[in-house]
């Protein structure tokens, strides 16, 4: 998907950042907005919004 870039990750920590940690975040992002959506889809919303979150 491509949502967690490794190079943005860095600007907001100090040490070095593994790229096991960039996939993991990959993933639970990932999982994050598929979940959202699927509440928006059961609440009978086309749109999906923070508090789906």
């Amino acid at each position: 998907m491509g949502l967690v870039v490794k190079s943005n990750i860095r600007k907001h920590i100090e040490l070095n950042v593994g790229e096991d940690l960039a996939m993991e975040m990959e993933r639970k992002v990932d999982k994050m907005l598929k979940d959202a959506e699927d509440r928006a889809k059961a609440n009978g919303r086309r749109t999906v919004y923070a508090r789906d979150l």
